[in-house]
C-alpha cells in the first residue's frame, strides 16, 4: 500500500500549490541562490542503516532495503574490496535444431572454428574483409542453431586464436554470462547474409563492412490518421512552473577514497585501477571523496548534487517542483564481467530512494543503457519463447519502485512492465508524458542486429504512435522522455529507428509534441527536429526541440550538473533553461572536514544566447534555429556553447576552427542518424 505521503494525488496537489514561478522569477531573475555549499559529512539520513559509515577517508556502505523484492542487499555486492569478475545470473539460448553427443558436438565446433580460421587468413577463396565475416557468420549461424551451448566458449577460442582482441578481453567479452549467449541469440536468429550480417560486421570491426545506408521509412499506413490541416501549438497560459532534469547519475557504491583517480583505462577511483605509467602500488592521483573527471558518482557527491537542487533552484523546504524528468543511466561503468542483476537492481534502488528522500514533487524516470545486464542489451517481445522475455526482471523491478514512490499508478506501472519500462502518463498539470526504452535504438544493443530492415520489431514505436494519436484526439500536449538521443553526430543509434522516429516527431509536431528529451552524452546539448525529415532547414521548418542534459557525474572530463526549466502550464514550452554545476577541478583541494563542494549557477539559457529573441516567446525549435544561424555569423557564440557542453569543465576541448564550429552547428540541427552523418566532421 502507498503512503499517504507518496499517494501520486498528493504530490501532484503539492506541486500545484508550491511550484508556480513567481513574476519576478518570470521575468529573468535568478531562479534561486547563485552558489551553494554543500554541508560537510554524509547526510546519513538518506539510508535507514548502514555495513559501513561513511567518514572524509571512506565512501558510506548502506544496508540497502528493496522494498519491491524484500531483501536486503549484502555488502559484498558492493564493496570497493570484494568486487566480483563473474555472476551466477540465468543465460538464454535459442532452442537447438539438433541433438549431438558430447564428442560429436566437439568435433562440430573444432571443424567450424577451423574454417573460420581458414576464412580469416584467406586461404579459404574469399577476398574482402566484408565477404570473409559475412562467410564467418553464415558458419556461426549454423552453429548456433545447431549447438547453442557450445557457442560462447567457441567464441573465445575463436577471438583468441585470431588474435581479434586480448585473451583477457576475449574471455570477459564472450563468455555465456558477458555477452557470449547473447551473440548466439543474435547469430541463430539474424539474416547473416543479408543487411543483418552487414551491421553485425560493422559492429566488430568498421574495417570489416561498412554501416549499411539509411532505409528510407515507408510512411503508408503507419499513422492511424492523417496529420491535421494547419497544426499549431496551443496558446501559453502565461503561468510557469519549474521542472527539474536530473540524467546519468551513474552512482558508483564501488568508488574507493585515495584510489587510482588518473588511471590508464577503465573507470577510476576503484581499488583494482592503475597508472601503467608508474610502478605497481603508487598512485598518481589520489582519488578524493566527492569524485574525479575519469570517476563515476560516489555516494558523497550524489547526495551533495541532491542538497543542492533545493537552494539553486529556490524549490526548498515542503515545497515541490512541478514535476521531475530523469532521462537514464543510474548504474556505474563496470566492465560487464563485473556487473549483475542484482547490482544493477541495487543501485535502481538506491538512487530512487535518494530522489524520494530530496526531490518532491512526481518524477517520471527512464531507462539508460546501463540500466540492465548485460549492459546496453534488451529484447524485444517477438523473440521466440523465453527470449521475448529475458530482461521483464528489470522492468517489473522499476514499475514496482516507481509505483511505491508515488510517481507513476498502478495502471501505468502495469503499462511499465508490458513496454519494456515504458509508460506514458497525464500529469496533474495536464501534460502527457512519454517515456521511451531507447535501447530499440541503441546501436550496441547487439539484439537489434536481429530483423534490421524493421525498424519496429519491438513494437516501440507503435506504441509512441498510438499514444501520440490518442493525444491528438484529446488535444493533449506531450513531452517525450529517452535515453539515448538520436542524432547529433549519428554515432550512438542505429539510422532506420531514428528515421522512423524522426517521421513520427514530424506527424505529431508542433501542435502535440512540446519537447523531446535525452541524456547519454553526459554533455549539455541541444537538437532540432524539421519537417519533411530535415531536407530543408530553416526557421520556418523547425518545429521540436531535442534537449540532451547534463550528467550528474564526472565521467569523462566533465562537471556535475543538473537543470531546471521555466515550462508555461497551457503550451507546456519551455520559457528558459536554468543550468547549475560543481568545478570537479577543485575537488582535490576541498578541505572536506570544513565543506562539501560548491554547486554555482551556470547560466540562464534565454540570456546566455542574446538574438534579440521576444520574452513572450518560448525557447522552442524556433528559437533554436535562430541560435545556430547566430552562431554561424558570430564565433563567439560557438565558445559560449562549446563551454556550456562541458559544464564550463577545464578539460572540454576547444571548438576555435571553422570545421569544429560548422560541425557543431550542423550537430545541433541533426536529429537523427543520417543527418548527422552527413555532417562535416571537426
Amino acid at each position: 500500500m502507498l503512503s499517504i505521503a507518496r499517494c501520486p494525488i498528493v504530490l501532484g496537489l503539492a506541486a500545484l500549490l508550491s511550484s508556480v514561478v513567481p513574476s519576478s522569477y518570470a521575468q529573468g531573475t535568478a531562479p534561486g541562490a547563485s552558489s551553494f555549499v554543500v554541508p560537510p559529512g554524509f547526510p546519513t539520513s538518506v539510508f535507514s542503516s548502514y555495513y559501513v559509515k561513511a567518514v572524509p577517508t571512506q565512501e558510506p556502505q548502506p544496508a540497502l532495503y528493496d522494498p519491491v523484492l524484500n531483501l536486503t542487499y549484502p555488502l559484498n555486492l558492493t564493496s570497493p574490496n570484494t568486487i566480483p569478475t563473474s555472476d551466477n545470473d540465468p543465460v538464454y539460448y535459442p532452442p537447438a535444431v539438433a541433438n549431438l553427443t558430447s564428442a560429436t558436438a566437439t568435433a562440430f565446433i573444432n571443424t567450424a572454428i577451423a574454417q573460420i580460421i581458414e576464412i580469416v587468413a584467406g586461404t579459404g577463396g574469399i577476398s574482402g574483409n566484408c565477404s570473409k565475416c559475412v562467410a564467418a557468420l553464415n558458419i556461426g549461424k549454423v552453429v548456433a542453431q545447431v549447438v547453442p551451448e557450445r557457442v560462447p566458449d567457441a567464441m573465445v577460442a575463436l577471438c583468441q586464436a585470431t588474435g581479434f582482441a586480448s585473451n583477457s578481453t576475449c574471455k570477459n567479452t564472450y563468455t555465456a554470462g558477458s555477452y557470449g549467449a547473447i551473440w548466439t541469440q543474435i547469430l541463430a536468429l539474424a539474416d547473416v547474409s543479408g543487411q543483418d550480417g552487414l551491421y553485425i560486421c560493422n559492429s566488430l570491426s568498421s574495417n570489416f563492412c561498412k554501416t549499411p545506408y539509411t532505409l528510407p521509412t515507408n510512411t503508408t499506413g503507419l499513422f492511424p490518421k492523417p496529420k491535421p490541416a494547419n497544426a499549431k501549438a496551443p496558446k501559453a497560459s502565461g503561468k510557469r512552473v519549474k521542472v527539474l532534469h536530473l540524467s546519468d547519475f551513474h552512482l558508483d557504491p564501488r568508488y574507493f577514497v585515495s584510489s587510482e583517480a588518473n588511471c590508464s583505462s577503465g573507470l577510476c577511483c576503484r581499488t583494482t585501477a592503475s597508472n601503467s605509467g608508474l610502478p605497481k602500488g603508487q598512485i598518481s592521483f589520489p582519488a578524493p571523496l566527492y569524485g574525479a573527471y575519469k570517476c563515476d558518482t560516489p555516494y558523497d557527491l550524489g547526495t551533495a548534487a541532491l542538497q543542492a537542487i533545493g537552494p539553486l533552484t529556490g524549490v526548498t523546504g515542503k515545497e515541490a517542483f512541478a514535476w521531475s524528468i530523469y532521462t537514464g543511466d543510474l548504474v556505474a561503468h563496470d566492465p560487464q564481467n563485473q556487473l549483475s542483476l542484482a547490482f544493477v537492481e541495487y543501485t535502481e534502488t538506491a538512487i530512487f530512494d535518494m530522489f524520494k528522500d530530496y526531490i518532491n514533487g512526481p518524477v517520471f524516470p527512464v531507462l539508460g543503457n546501463h540500466d540492465s545486464n548485460p549492459e546496453a542489451i534488451d529484447g524485444p517481445h517477438s523473440l521466440p519463447g523465453p527470449l521475448g522475455q529475458q530482461f521483464s526482471w528489470n522492468y517489473d523491478h522499476v514499475s514496482s519502485l516507481w509505483q511505491t514512490n508515488g510517481w507513476i499508478d498502478a495502471a501505468t506501472a502495469a503499462q511499465a512492465k508490458l513496454h519494456y519500462a515504458a509508460y506514458s502518463i497525464k500529469n496533474h498539470y495536464g501534460l502527457r508524458v512519454i517515456t521511451l526504452n531507447t535501447d530499440f535504438w541503441y546501436r550496441q544493443n547487439y539484439l537489434n542486429f536481429i530483423n534490421t530492415t524493421r525498424p519496429d520489431t519491438s513494437g516501440a514505436f507503435t506504441f509512441l504512435i498510438n499514444e501520440l494519436q490518442a493525444a491528438e484526439d484529446a488535444k493533449e500536449r506531450v513531452w517525450i522522455l529517452g535515453h539515448v538521443l538520436t542524432g547529433w553526430d549519428g554515432s550512438n543509434p542505429l539510422p532506420n529507428p531514428t528515421d522512423l522516429f524522426y517521421q513520427i516527431v514530424d506527424r505529431y509536431s508542433p501542435h502535440v509534441i512540446a519537447g523531446i528529451f535525452f541524456g547519454h552524452t553526459h554533455e549539455d546539448q541541444v537538437m532540432i527536429y524539421y519537417a519533411n525529415n530535415g531536407t530543408v532547414q530553416n526557421a520556418s521548418t523547425a518545429q521540436t526541440p531535442g534537449w540532451i542534459g547534463p550528467s550528474v557525474t564526472p565521467l569523462t572530463n566533465l562537471n556535475s550538473g543538473f537543470r531546471l526549466y521555466e515550462v508555461d502550464t497551457g503550451s507546456f514550452d519551455i520559457y528558459d533553461a536554468h543550468t547549475f554545476y560543481a568545478d570537479v577541478n577543485s575537488f582535490p583541494g576541498l578541505n572536506v572536514s570544513a565543506s562539501g563542494p560548491t554547486y554555482k549557477f551556470e547560466y540562464s539559457t534565454r540570456q546566455a544566447y542574446p538574438i534579440g529573441w521576444p520574452e513572450t516567446a518560448p525557447l522552442n525549435a524556433t528559437y533554436w534555429h535562430r541560435v545556430t544561424e547566430a552562431m554561424e555569423r558570430n564565433r563567439t557564440l560557438v565558445k559560449t556553447f562549446n563551454t556550456f557542453q562541458g559544464k564550463s569543465s577545464v578539460k572540454s576541448p576547444n571548438c576555435t576552427s571553422d570545421a569544429c564550429a560548422k560541425a557543431k552547428v550542423c550537430y545541433m540541427r541533426s536529429g537523427s542518424v543520417a543527418l548527422g552523418k552527413a555532417c562535416p566532421q571537426g
